[in-house]
């Protein structure tokens, strides 16, 4: 495996960075999910190295996420505290995703549109500084967003101003800090280093605190029991958040280093990471977008900033603790203040105005939803809307260009033929491929365009390279009203594909005839008007329809 050492100072100052902000949210997320303060380091220190090394997001630094937590924390309360059965959880998760990397599965979270990516980070950066408004006043931040904000009146009545004047300090100093000077040592990490030093020799402010130590069991799989079904369900569950989150943080990893991830390659570190942290007793994790986010401004581009990371951890672990207990917690806010300012898309929301109403109200959607409820929601109830959106648009584009005019066909002889018998052919060319999205109002449009007097309609699908199950059933829907109105359907130009979906509703084709081209279309519906015009006793019927 070859590693990129062309930016070595800067993936290990960043790599020290994000791991020293990564040690209080591993201790924290480690005790959320009931399994204690260690388990939360030991999956920091294995799914961040082993999802670096085998991933393919560069500067993705991977641990303990929230969705993860709160998944492991109700399975740790169904289970009753069975470490055993969580940590084959976790395992089987590990597993799951990377047969979801195998599959190819990672390449489908490219299609989320830049709106819902916009407001997912510029939702995360509000989190990010929301978290952090109590820590600088002096209080400890409660959990989760609404609870961090309902406590900032009560912070604001008691501030610290120490606390606050160190933090603003440490936010300033990472503003300023020149950048010919942050080549050599990254502001952050500069600001990390200069905020601990003054407040140990100065100030009494709020510290990280005591770090509790020590190495690892080794915990194998346990099959098997009443309760095995909750660990297969929890572990599919695991996989599925662990792998969007993961992949989402790759895309704002993207965005911010202009590079493009390996989507299936990422799923398989990931995997591999998870494997390994259920084997040493760690929860399961997934690419954090904040710790992340720190590594990439603090100079982290290659994977070798995530190794980093995992190793700052591991000293931790193995008893270093003393040395980062003291860094006060107003000057990590300082530093992720700024981190939460720098991820907030400023360049979309400078000119969200001059672009598509929708496209503003889904990232404004997005973002809400971010903040208020869960990133993972967020990006789905996004997407979805996203999609309908697309499909909609796409439909009315159909619709409208469903009537095709004389003077829109390339034939002389099509347009002559159209223009004698104008009243009595009614021509549709479908254009493009024919979906669900148009398929509601197609039957609807076809009996609104076709007047009284037309005794032949012709479905042009010369343009349609295919059409699903909904179109087709649309198609069948203007066969039907054809035939209880005496009118003949003919349907021309249609694929192999278009055909074999058409014929296999109830094995025929629902059309009177099937031609090859529209203009043998064309040509068959006026010589059968001609005949019906000849007809005995000049009665203009049409011979019975089908």
């Amino acid at each position: 495996m070859k590693f990129d050492l062309s930016n070595v100072r800067g993936d290990i100052t960043g790599g020290i960075t994000a791991g020293v902000v990564a040690l209080p949210l591993a201790l924290a997320l480690g005790v959320a999910s009931g399994l204690g303060p260690m388990a939360g380091i030991y999956g920091a220190i294995a799914v961040g190295f082993f999802a670096a090394l085998f991933g393919g997001t560069g500067p993705q630094i991977s641990g303990p996420t929230g969705p993860m937590v709160v998944v492991l924390a109700g399975l740790f309360a169904s289970l009753s505290g069975d470490a055993s059965l969580i940590f084959t959880a976790v395992i089987l998760a590990g597993v799951l995703q990377v047969v979801f990397g195998v599959l190819g599965v990672g390449h489908y979270i490219r299609l989320v549109p830049y709106p819902v990516i916009s407001g997912f980070m510029t939702g995360i950066g509000v989190i990010i500084i929301i978290l952090q408004l109590n820590p600088l006043l002096g209080h400890a931040s409660p959990s989760g967003t609404l609870g961090a904000l309902g406590n900032v009146p009560e912070a604001l009545s008691d501030i610290h101003p120490a606390n606050l004047l160190l933090g603003l300090a440490t936010l300033a100093m990472v503003y300023l800090w020149p950048a010919k000077w942050g080549r050599y040592v990254p502001a952050p990490l500069a600001a990390l280093v200069a905020g601990t030093l003054v407040a140990f020799f100065t100030l009494n402010v709020p510290i990280l605190g005591s770090i509790p130590t020590g190495l690892p069991e080794l915990h194998m799989l346990v099959f098997g029991g009443e309760q095995m079904m909750l660990v297969v369900e929890a572990a599919i569950i695991l996989a599925v958040l662990g792998s969007l989150d993961s992949l989402l943080t790759s895309l704002v990893a993207d965005n911010m280093t202009r590079t493009r991830h390996h989507s299936n390659k990422e799923l398989i570190g990931q995997g591999i990471g998870n494997a390994a942290a259920g084997f040493i007793g760690g929860i399961a994790g997934a690419g954090a977008t904040m710790r992340t986010v720190v590594n990439i401004r603090s100079g982290g581009q290659t994977r070798i900033s995530g190794m980093v990371h995992s190793l700052v951890l591991l000293a931790v672990a193995l008893g270093l603790g003393p040395l980062a207990e003291n860094i006060p917690q107003a000057v990590l806010a300082g530093i992720l203040v700024k981190v939460g300012l720098d991820i907030i898309d400023w360049k979309y929301l400078k000119r969200a105005h001059q672009g598509p109403r929708w496209d503003l109200l889904l990232m404004v959607l997005v973002l809400g939803m971010t903040v208020f409820v869960d990133l993972i929601t967020a990006v789905g109830v996004g997407v979805v809307l996203a999609a309908l959106a697309y499909v909609k648009q796409v439909a009315r584009l159909q619709i409208e260009h469903l009537r095709n005019l004389p003077e829109h066909l390339d034939s002389e002889e099509d347009k002559a033929i159209l223009q004698r018998n104008r009243e009595r052919i009614a021509l549709f060319e479908f254009s493009g491929p024919l979906s669900f999205g148009a398929a509601a109002d197609l039957g609807h449009h076809v009996r609104e365009q076709s007047s009284d007097q037309s005794r032949v309609l012709i479905l042009d699908f010369s343009s349609v390279p295919f059409l699903d199950l909904s179109a087709a059933l649309a198609v069948e829907t203007i066969a039907s009203d054809a035939k209880d109105s005496g009118k003949r359907l003919y349907l021309a130009g249609m694929n192999g594909e278009v055909h074999k979906v058409l014929k296999g509703l109830n094995g025929r084709i629902p059309a009177q005839g099937t031609f090859d081209t529209l203009s043998e279309a064309l040509q068959a519906a006026e010589k059968v008007l001609q005949s019906a015009d000849l007809g005995e006793g000049g009665h203009k019927a049409l011979p019975a329809a089908g």
